[in-house]
């Protein structure tokens, strides 16, 4: 049996009882006033007749709430609330993006899916949007080593026709957790009022942080157990230490190693991607980093940790660059 054979990939009913099991694990809860204890189940109703349904469609995962009178289905507070596409198309959207390394594009997307490209690209940014994490406890500790760097890519807006410089770039800062997790931020410039903030505050005290000659982590990298530098202008990419009786390699290789696949995605596949939308395809890609297979998790796990951030996330068409 094929993975893309599973029942919620195609039929409507199994894809909502699949996602009621993520989003609900003690039952069903009540959008509007959050009770769990009195509901019951709406079966048999349908949409209004239309002439492309004159019988109407049926609406699966209805539920009325006995305590507040109102119906509800476990899609709303989440990236699929007020959505047109049948819920068993969004699953496989979400299995499509989680499995593909660098990326779908929205165009494939909606040949695959045989949806508009608009709904493509909307669904695509709201599944995005539940890949965003909100956990920002401290990465590395202990004797762990955490690798910072940065790098340019597209163009500004306004700067077109500028020659190629790094000043008419979009600057991405990236912390990797070696053997953990990815975290990349949209910042305005590479200075270091901008980037020590974010390295004291997203890294514990007691991690070596790794990074490269750059003049911004000179002063913030004596606050951190060691800081391990390599001289790239000098074609240095790495080499070994011993800290006491501990051998640590000083190198920059796992969050280039994450660029790599991060510019492969940007350029190969989306190939376009907007100032104000760059956050979002960062957190894709941090998310796909941080759940792969190295540390355990296959496509079908990380496609339901994608499921379980759809959780409190709206993402509205009319105002998409101010979510």
């Amino acid at each position: 049996m094929s993975l893309l054979s599973r029942a919620y990939f195609h039929d409507e009913a199994a894809a909502f009882e699949h996602v009621e099991s993520i989003l609900w694990p003690q039952g069903p809860v009540c959008h509007h006033c959050g009770s769990m204890d009195k509901h019951y189940k709406l079966n048999g109703v349908r949409t209004k007749p239309s002439k492309k349904n004159p019988e109407g469609l049926e609406r699966h995962g209805l539920y009325k709430c006995g305590a507040c009178r109102s119906q509800f289905t476990v899609r709303m507070g989440t990236i699929f609330e007020e959505t047109h596409l049948p819920l068993h198309k969004w699953l496989q959207a979400i299995h499509l993006m989680c499995s593909s390394k660098k990326g779908i594009s929205a165009h494939q997307l909606h040949r695959v899916l045989e949806c508009t490209y608009k709904t493509a690209w909307f669904l695509a940014h709201r599944i995005r949007e539940a890949m965003r994490s909100d956990d920002f406890t401290p990465m590395g500790g202990n004797g762990k080593a955490v690798e910072v760097d940065e790098t340019y890519i597209g163009r500004l807006a306004g700067m077109e026709k500028q020659k190629s410089s790094a000043a008419h770039k979009n600057v991405v800062l990236t912390l990797v957790e070696r053997g953990g997790i990815a975290r990349s931020f949209h910042i305005d410039s590479a200075s270091v009022a901008r980037v020590v903030p974010i390295v004291k505050a997203n890294i514990a005290k007691e991690s070596i942080l790794m990074t490269d000659e750059a003049r911004q982590y000179v002063t913030v990298g004596k606050t951190f157990a060691m800081h391990g530098s390599v001289e790239h202008s000098a074609k240095e990419y790495g080499r070994t230490e011993y800290v006491g009786a501990e051998k640590v390699k000083i190198n920059t290789n796992t969050v280039e190693g994450y660029y790599s696949i991060f510019k492969r995605g940007m350029k190969g596949v989306y190939q376009h991607c907007a100032e104000h939308h760059l956050h979002r395809y960062l957190a894709e890609f941090d998310f796909r980093y941080s759940n792969r297979i190295a540390l355990g998790i296959d496509d079908a796990s990380r496609a339901l940790n994608a499921l379980v951030g759809a959780k409190g996330k709206r993402l509205t068409y009319r105002r998409p660059a101010e979510v």
